[in-house]
């Protein structure tokens, strides 16, 4: 093989059986419930990096349907997502993810420097009440409810909520020799979003503690407000706005 076309062809792991395909990224019928809630402020700022702010002590828990997705299948995810500000502009930081597919992991983490591991999270509707449970391994670490459908949003607000908001993630890729060779401060954007649907409800939020799962580190205090919105969207692909190492 010649290096010309390892430069040319290279762009994942493995070389000759890349774990996820070249993009763009397309989701269809894309499932979101979201609960924001208050937790600990000093325990917020000790987990969000610089240069990102944050204003008050909020976390967003999120479970993301997701059965339509272009190279990535079918699968669901769950995780923290704290709500920052950067040179002023709202965005969100995401500070944990946990989901129960390999490609969008390796890829999200590859790529973008999603913090995604393996874990086994469920989103569905239980007569009346839509449902969040999240699982590493065999331990229960979160479950989640609201009221189905019980009062409709605007779908305007809900797409700019999604399509407006610039998100951050902080991107480590180490070295051969274990130290941080990539360590950069990404942006992007949800794009060509299409909500179908959004909607609000009384919901109630449960954490559980776990070694290597720790989402009760971010305890809830109190729950401020729940949605579940259904959309059309693409994973933009991220730009550095902050190099740790240089």
């Amino acid at each position: 093989m010649k290096i010309a076309t390892i430069r040319e062809q290279a762009f994942a792991m493995p070389f000759t059986n890349p774990a996820f395909p070249c993009g763009p990224y397309r989701f269809v019928n894309r499932e979101f419930f979201i609960i924001s809630y208050r937790t600990d402020p000093d325990k917020l700022r000790a987990i969000v990096p610089e240069p990102l702010e944050i204003s008050a002590p909020i976390v967003n828990f999120e479970f993301i349907r997701m059965p339509d997705s272009t190279g990535f299948g079918d699968y669901t995810e769950s995780g923290q997502v704290i709500p920052v500000t950067l040179n002023g502009v709202a965005g969100a930081y995401t500070h944990a993810m946990y989901l129960n597919d390999h490609p969008p992991i390796a890829g999200g983490r590859e790529l973008w420097g999603f913090p995604k591991k393996l874990a086994y999270p469920k989103l569905q509707v239980y007569t009346d009440t839509l449902v969040g449970e999240l699982d590493y391994g065999p331990i229960r670490i979160a479950t989640a409810s609201m009221g189905y459908k019980h009062k409709t949003l605007d779908s305007a607000d809900a797409q700019r909520s999604l399509s407006d908001t610039p998100n951050f993630l902080l991107k480590i890729i180490p070295h051969v020799d274990g130290s941080a060779r990539i360590c950069e401060l990404v942006r992007y954007y949800l794009q060509d979003v299409k909500v179908h649907g959004a909607w609000s409800g009384p919901a109630a939020l449960a954490l559980f503690p776990h070694a290597l799962a720790p989402v009760a580190e971010l305890p809830v205090l109190e729950v401020l407000s729940a949605r579940h919105i259904v959309a059309d969207l693409t994973l933009g692909l991220g730009e550095v706005v902050f190099d740790y190492l240089k």
